[in-house]
C-alpha cells in the first residue's frame, strides 16, 4: 500500500507541476472560449451570430450509493468526498418512493451530488482534463456518445484519479457520473464544443 501511495503522490505532483507549467487558470479557460473557441464553432457551424454558439451551462457530479441503504455514513463521506473535490458543498440525493425489496424508503438518502457553475465549473473542468483523467491506467480517451440533446455525461469508475483524495483515508472505491450541460441544440455542436474544451474523445475529428 506505502508503495502504491507513493506512486500515487508522484503521479499528482507530476500531473500538478505539468498544469502549472501551462499557465491556465479559470480566466484563461473562459478567454480561450471568447478568443478561439467561439470563432472557431462558428466557422465549422456557420454561425450568423455570437448567441448560436453553444455555451457549457454546469457540470453536475454524482454518485449513487447502492450500499447507503444499510450504512448511512456511505453517503456522509461521499458528501465529504465530492466537497474536497470540487470545493463547492455537495448534497445527500435522496429516493423518491418506497421500494420494499431494496429495503428502501422514500426521501431516504441514497446518493450524493454537487452542480458546478461559472468559475467553479472552469476550474474544475481544467483540472478534470489536465490532472484527472490522465491518471486513469492505461487511459486511451473517452467515448463519445451524448444523450441526443447535446449533454454528455462521463463515468468514473474510481474516486481516487482526482488528486485532493488520500488513498490512506478512502473506505472504499467510489464511481461517479459527470454530465456536462451545453446549451447546443445537437450532439454534433455539443461535441464540438467539449472537444474545443479539451475533452479527450476517442478518435476525436473535426
Amino acid at each position: 500500500m506505502a508503495k502504491k501511495t507513493a506512486n500515487t503522490e508522484k503521479s499528482a505532483a507530476t500531473a500538478e507541476k505539468a498544469a502549472a507549467k501551462s499557465g491556465t487558470s479559470t480566466a484563461n479557460l473562459k478567454r480561450d472560449y471568447q478568443e478561439r473557441i467561439v470563432p472557431a464553432l462558428t466557422k465549422e457551424f456557420a454561425y450568423t451570430s455570437k448567441m448560436q454558439v453553444p455555451v457549457l451551462k454546469k457540470i453536475v457530479i454524482n454518485q449513487g450509493l447502492g450500499d447507503a441503504t444499510s450504512d448511512k455514513k456511505i453517503v456522509d463521506v461521499a458528501i465529504q468526498e465530492l466537497t474536497t473535490i470540487t470545493g463547492q458543498k455537495a448534497v445527500a440525493t435522496v429516493s423518491k418512493k418506497d421500494i420494499s425489496n431494496f429495503k428502501l424508503r422514500r426521501k431516504m438518502p441514497i446518493g450524493a451530488m454537487v452542480t458546478l457553475r461559472r468559475e467553479r465549473m472552469y476550474e474544475f473542468l481544467e483540472r478534470l482534463i489536465r490532472i484527472a483523467l490522465p491518471r486513469i491506467r492505461d487511459f486511451k480517451g473517452i467515448e463519445s456518445k451524448l444523450d441526443g440533446r447535446g449533454n454528455y455525461t462521463l463515468g468514473i469508475q474510481e474516486q481516487i484519479i482526482f488528486p485532493e483524495i488520500n488513498i490512506d483515508n478512502i473506505t472504499k472505491l467510489q464511481g461517479m457520473n459527470i454530465t456536462f450541460v451545453t446549451s447546443a441544440q445537437t450532439d454534433e455542436e455539443g461535441y464540438a464544443l467539449l472537444r474545443e474544451f479539451g475533452l479527450p474523445f476517442k478518435n476525436a475529428k473535426k
